[in-house]
């Protein structure tokens, strides 16, 4: 089907736009997953936990979560234009 179909059954509200996609083959770019192993020392790992229960997450969620913000603050602490003393 061309998008121009597509585009065209959507607007008119004809058919539910999710029969005519086949989602069992849909992926988000770039969010695919992939394993690693991590050894943490026990009291980083108590840390986590306390901190977890605290928030009502698994501690998984909560290292992710962590780790993309300190991700994210890095990746704007570089594009921001240095200043240099003069």
């Amino acid at each position: 089907m061309k998008a121009k179909d597509l585009d065209k059954i959507f607007d008119d509200g004809e058919v539910d736009i999710n029969d005519c996609l086949d989602l069992s083959k849909a992926f988000r770019p770039g969010q695919e997953q992939k394993r690693v192993n991590v050894d943490f020392p026990v009291w980083m790992i108590d840390r986590l936990d306390r901190e977890a229960s605290r928030l009502g997450v698994p501690r998984q969620s909560l290292i992710k979560v962590w780790i993309g913000e300190r991700l994210e603050r890095s990746t704007i602490n570089q594009k921001k234009p240095s200043r240099k003393a003069g």
